[in-house]
């Protein structure tokens, strides 16, 4: 079956441009050279190389820095053409990776966000990819990896005004993002088609059970939970209402429904879209089945809460099941948009690190 968006082009997230930029700052350093292109190992084995936009050695002072120039393919992202500088420094010894948020990068001020308080916001796999490129920049040229990385990106508050980084309470610039390295276009009809050519796939072979997933972990959650082969799985991102709506004119026995909570709050709340740009994550809905269930003090912390995953904290230091909440209203609006089609659904809400949070029926 052709890929949602195999007529467009990929690009890379700043999160692998930081990367290139790290590794060729970081072997500038040990070496006085600077590779260019800078290749770097991305997850699922992806090998790009990136060519150097700029590039600093300052040999007496120990700090060299290189920049990328991100290209984010036909995504229409606010960073396309941004520059992604790395500024690599020698770092205390034992002390591994320490990440420094330079110009144009926010930093975390509330919690709920996969980062601790006062962190730069960069998140953890390209933690992780720029963390794994020195270790292999310092085994190659017998060096102990103890560095201090800064990332920069110039102009990054401004970008970032156009972002949801300062209502979640990241300041001061944007995020370093990306969990593949991998950009993939944003297109709504070619992805929704996709999405019908997955029912029609599964039904022409004879499966009884498919479930609609809206990423790569959560996919693999309900794959795992049910044993479902690849052929039943839809990778319907955020188009829930694609899945429903076609299903409810050629319905399959039964349907699982698999996303993270944040994502699902918004299903719960009715919304058959569920992306950040045309749906938004209603927190007085959460308060509300906080009061339903009991919990009354809970209601206003949950509807004064910075983030989703923030309300689920809450709420599970509470000793609420807040996920099997959402899980069983995002059913409700599962089943009322299948209307009378045949279909057994359940919903399977997961957190951030995929593990499960919420399930209907459970």
């Amino acid at each position: 079956m052709a890929t949602p968006n195999e007529q467009l082009r990929y690009g890379w997230t700043t999160g692998a441009c930081a990367t290139a930029a790290t590794t060729a700052a970081y072997t500038a350093l040990l070496t006085g050279e600077f590779p260019d292109p800078v290749e770097v190992l991305l997850p699922k084995g992806r090998r790009p190389s990136f060519a150097l936009a700029t590039e600093e050695l300052d040999q007496v002072r120990a700090v060299a820095s290189a920049g990328v120039i991100k290209d984010a393919g036909d995504d229409p992202d606010v960073t396309h053409g941004a520059l992604i500088v790395a500024t690599v420094s020698a770092g205390a010894a034992g002390s591994g990776v320490t990440f420094l948020a330079g110009s144009g990068v926010g930093t975390v001020t509330r919690p709920g966000l996969p980062l601790p308080i006062g962190e730069p916001a960069i998140n953890p796999v390209p933690r992780q990819l720029m963390t794994d490129a020195v270790r292999r920049v310092a085994e190659a040229n017998g060096a102990a990896g103890d560095v201090v990385v800064e990332i920069s990106i110039p102009h990054g508050e401004e970008m970032a005004r156009h972002t949801w980084n300062p209502r979640l309470g990241i300041l001061g610039g944007l995020s370093v993002l990306g969990t593949t390295g991998v950009v993939v276009p944003y297109s709504c009809s070619a992805w929704i088609d996709s999405i019908r050519r997955g029912v029609d796939v599964a039904r022409a072979m004879g499966h009884q059970h498919v479930a609609g997933a809206v990423g790569s972990t959560s996919e693999r959650v309900v794959a795992d939970l049910y044993g479902l082969p690849e052929s039943a799985l839809l990778d319907m991102g955020d188009f829930a209402g694609a899945v429903l709506k076609y299903l409810r004119r050629n319905p399959v026995p039964r349907l699982s429904m698999a996303g993270g909570f944040a994502k699902f709050s918004k299903l719960a709340a009715g919304f058959l879209d569920l992306h950040s740009k045309r749906s938004r994550v209603d927190l007085g809905l959460l308060a509300e089945l906080a009061s339903d269930a009991g919990i009354d003090t809970l209601a206003e912390p949950i509807r004064n809460a910075n983030s989703a995953l923030h309300a689920l904290e809450l709420a599970t230091a509470a000793g609420l099941d807040l996920g099997g909440l959402v899980a069983e209203r995002a059913r409700r609006t599962c089943v009322d948009v299948l209307g009378d089609a045949p279909i057994d659904v359940d919903v399977v809400v997961i957190d951030r690190a995929g593990t499960i949070v919420g399930r209907a029926p459970r």
